[in-house]
């Protein structure tokens, strides 16, 4: 779809032109409630099932493995994620697409689940909507990874996967929308 391309890569560069100072700002107090460099890069799964690093504002300390003070707000806030821009910049995301996950859950689909794997991985979608509290949701349970795998992870392949069969560049604005406006 080269318009959600032409429309990824405009709003991305006007919104890194707009946020860059409170990127800067956010990656700098990361920086020092860390007491490490503020910026964190992962692998996930991408389009096709190719990894690439995604970035964010660093809200762990290194050395406690604890979410931060500043890191709680950037989490609430979602801040942590305005580096991600540069990952739709560079053609790896899109605004609205299954969020991208760490090896082990979108690479390993099987039949009809792997057509998931065609779409880029997105800033925001139903389940990201739907899941937007997924950290509280988890500390309920006893085995957290246990209800992830076979609780949310599956809902959410059934929500990405009826985004692909529903997709268009109106639904994309809808979903933007509800997640701006949320």
């Amino acid at each position: 779809m080269l318009l959600k391309r032409i429309f990824d890569f405009t709003i991305a560069f006007l919104s890194l032109i707009l946020f860059f100072w409170v990127i800067l700002i956010c990656i700098f107090v990361a920086s020092i409630d860390t007491k490490s460099l503020g910026i964190f890069l992962q692998e996930r799964i991408g389009q096709y099932g190719k990894s690439f690093k995604i970035f964010k504002i660093k809200s762990m300390n290194d050395t406690t493995q604890q979410i931060s003070s500043f890191g709680t707000f950037l989490r609430q806030s979602k801040l942590d994620e305005l580096p991600q821009l540069v990952n739709i910049l560079l053609g790896q995301m899109s605004f609205v697409g299954p969020r991208p996950d760490i090896s082990g859950y979108y690479d390993k689909l099987e039949g009809e689940d792997r057509k998931i794997l065609e779409l880029k991985p997105g800033l925001t979608s139903e389940a990201s909507l739907k899941y937007a509290n997924e950290e509280e949701l988890l500390k309920q349970h006893a085995n957290p990874l246990y209800y992830n795998d076979n609780v949310i992870f599956p809902d959410k392949v059934k929500m990405n996967l009826a985004y692909y069969y529903n997709r268009s560049f109106f639904v994309d604005l809808r979903l933007i929308f509800r997640t701006v406006f949320r």
